[in-house]
């Protein structure tokens, strides 16, 4: 008896070590709520937010947040038309209306973002009056924006809550100024990897290299426009890693890097 008892007791306590072990799930990296807010940069975020919504019939996103129905950049467009035109004044005014749907919270997030491009370039955001190409900044499906200008009334798409950063803000007015990921560079197979066997199959397009004049500056791992590390991982490895050093951080939420600005006062000739 005494030995049955301790037999039931012994198996009670191996199944009871069973059921605690922690069980191992499969992640997505760029569609789950990461763990820690801190570790994100603004386009992980872009990529949290845009995964959970329903895509616009008729609108494409490519590389995830870029809206078009073909990619170009401002900075290989023929004759330079998909930029801003820059004033007489020597500025770059970008006129632009806030959707009323957003709250003052809001209205100063995305300004902020703004003024970090505006403080130290050429570009200046200003609210439109009677100018025929403007940005109609709207709380609609995500974080996204058009490449360059289109012309007319060009929507930029900032959902309230999740896109509430002024570093997403940013990335997204970059966009729209004509830039593209920074790892979609054409030179960038010098400086990161990509894991093409971490990434999801059907996203696999999103890491395609572009035909880009990198207006002779250095590849910028820090700048907002830079996919995160686990950028569509399908199974939570790396789908971009830094090299020579692995180590490096890549992208941030602060808003554009010093040589983000650089690269918009070299493209709108700002003479900084």
């Amino acid at each position: 008896m005494n030995s049955a008892l301790i037999l039931l007791s012994f198996l009670f306590g191996l199944l009871t070590q069973v059921y605690a072990l922690p069980v191992k799930v499969g992640i997505k990296r760029f569609s789950d709520e990461l763990t820690d807010r801190d570790q994100m940069n603004a386009m992980d975020q872009i990529l949290l937010v845009n995964s959970k919504l329903r895509q616009p019939r008729g609108m494409a996103l490519r590389e995830g947040d870029i809206a078009s129905s073909y990619i170009r950049s401002a900075i290989s467009c023929p004759g330079n038309a998909c930029l801003w035109p820059k004033s007489i004044d020597g500025f770059v005014y970008v006129p632009y209306i806030l959707s009323p749907l957003y709250d003052d919270m809001d209205r100063i997030t995305i300004e902020s973002g703004m003024q970090d491009i505006s403080s130290a370039t050429c570009v200046k955001f200003i609210q439109r009056t009677v100018e025929g190409s403007f940005l109609d900044i709207q709380p609609r499906y995500g974080c996204w924006s058009f490449l360059g200008q289109t012309g007319g009334s060009q929507t930029l798409s900032l959902q309230t809550p999740g896109c509430m950063w002024s570093g997403v803000a940013a990335h997204e007015l970059m966009h729209a100024l004509g830039f593209v990921h920074e790892q979609s560079r054409s030179d960038r197979d010098h400086f990161v990897s990509i894991i093409w066997k971490n990434i999801m199959p059907d996203q696999l397009h999103n890491f395609r290299k572009q035909l880009t004049n990198n207006l002779n500056s250095p590849y910028d791992y820090g700048s907002v426009m830079h996919y995160g590390r686990y950028a569509f991982s399908e199974d939570g490895g790396p789908t971009i890693i830094p090299k020579p050093d692995p180590y490096i951080p890549i992208g941030q939420r602060d808003g554009p890097s010093l040589l983000d600005l650089h690269k918009i006062n070299v493209l709108y000739n700002c003479g900084r």
